[in-house]
């Protein structure tokens, strides 16, 4: 519970502002406290840096007060005019990123904490009249703070600019996808690669008499996360098993099963509850455990890039190249297993994503909307052979060969004339040549 608080907070646009404010408010006043104990003499020692008078420092921190929040009216127009074109010309899946991109949190954060600090410092200065009073040491390190809030801006410009282009958007979720596939398939494949889990949930337990009983959702959305230690222990203290009818990314209809357990009799209340809140179900789908986002959003932006009113082709090739970095990084792994053992004993059967299946996800719809498109179909065919270097598996290669086999197809259909088709096939001739060449070596 705490750590699935802690992602939505760390990824919203308003935690770490609103941290650096408070931060920026305790600064403030430990450097009016820290003013007031320090001898006046001993800063007049400084005049240049610690003589301003009470008008003069309030008219400084007034201006850079009211300069920051000019800056955070321009900040915030940078950043829904990049959400708006990103959502227009790539995929609105990526915007997720960009509100979960630490750069512009700091930013934002950073010029309202200057703000904050300003208007804190400003209300204890006094001037001769209320009994003088200078926050000598706290006006100094406005004028600090406003030269790092102009570094900030700077940076933050450069960040947008960069972070706008194609190439650094798919590089971003690729790099997201890569470090979930590093914990969701954390095994090397073995010399029995093929006897693998397929990712499948079946009634496998032992037991062909065993009653199963649905446990509904509570709220509509999609499996955005699921505490399998918590699943394990509620299995066992029933002595029953778990499993899940809804894997994760699928979308919940509320009312209609989540997970089944098996037992003599329907579960109590407090188990269904206890069993639904392993679930966390919400409107949007997150990649941390979840590959098949990450791969859905590359893909997404390929399908945008190669329709008719854009046909960007390279943004295309750009997407295959790092559908193929992630299953790369897939093919010499295990699938992860679908049982979950506590004590010798199957405790719970989940849904686990397979390479097959994320295989499928990342060049299925492309080749659908690559007709004719001879480039993005010669890509895909060296990615095939790349990726068939990469796994020892029959049953992955045979899934290798086919889409190539597919791409073969299209291509006769699609492509118009005969040196490209046969361009395509010799590609093709490649890339079966690649898998059949490990097929026989295995």
């Amino acid at each position: 519970m705490l750590s699935r608080i802690w992602r939505r907070c760390s990824s919203s646009f308003w935690f770490v502002p609103s941290v650096i404010v408070v931060l920026s408010g305790v600064l403030a006043i430990a450097l009016i406290e820290a003013s007031t104990v320090m001898d006046s003499e001993s800063l007049m020692r400084f005049p240049r840096l610690f003589g301003a008078g009470a008008e003069g420092s309030r008219g400084m921190l007034s201006t850079i007060a009211s300069s920051m929040m000019s800056v955070v009216g321009i900040t915030f127009s940078m950043t829904l005019v990049a959400l708006s074109l990103t959502s227009s010309q790539y995929s609105s899946r990526v915007l997720r990123n960009f509100m979960a991109s630490r750069t512009t949190q700091m930013a934002l954060g950073a010029f309202v904490g200057i703000f904050t600090y300003c208007l804190i410092v400003l209300r204890t200065i006094r001037g001769g009249d209320e009994g003088a009073f200078v926050p000598a040491l706290a006006v100094l390190a406005a004028v600090a703070l406003a030269l790092v809030g102009v570094w900030v801006l700077i940076f933050f410009l450069h960040h947008i600019a960069r972070a706008m282009q194609a190439s650094s958007i798919i590089a971003a979720v690729a790099e997201e996808t890569i470090s979930a596939v590093d914990r969701l398939f954390p095994e090397e494949a073995g010399e029995q690669e093929d006897n693998e889990s397929d990712g499948s949930v079946e009634d496998d337990v032992g037991n062909d008499a065993l009653n199963w009983y649905a446990i509904p959702a509570v709220i509509n959305g999609y499996v955005q996360h699921v505490d399998e230690t918590s699943l394990l222990e509620i299995a066992e203290s029933c002595g029953s098993v778990v499993r899940m009818d809804r894997g994760i990314g699928e979308f919940v209809i509320a009312g209609y099963p989540i997970v089944s357990i098996s037992g003599d009799r329907p579960p109590a209340r407090q188990t269904c509850d206890a069993i639904t809140r392993s679930f966390a179900l919400s409107r949007y789908r997150t990649v941390d455990q979840d590959v098949g986002f990450g791969i859905s959003q590359i893909v997404d932006i390929a399908l945008k890039a190669l329709s008719t009113g854009v046909n960007d082709t390279t943004t295309a090739v750009t997407c295959i190249d790092y559908l193929t970095a992630i299953l790369a990084r897939l093919a010499p792994r295990r699938n992860p297993d679908t049982h979950r053992y506590r004590n010798g004993e199957l405790r719970v059967i989940v849904c686990a994503p397979t390479f097959e299946r994320m295989l499928e996800l990342a060049f299925s719809q492309i080749r659908q909307s690559s007709q004719g498109t001879v480039v993005v179909m010669l890509i895909s065919l060296q990615s095939l052979g790349t990726l068939s270097n990469l796994t020892r598996s029959l049953h992955r290669r045979e899934q290798l060969r086919d889409q190539a086999h597919r791409i073969s197809e299209l291509a006769d259909r699609t492509v118009a004339g005969p040196d490209d088709r046969e361009l395509v096939q010799k590609a093709v001739l490649r890339a079966l040549s690649e898998i059949e060449a490990l097929h026989v070596s295995a």
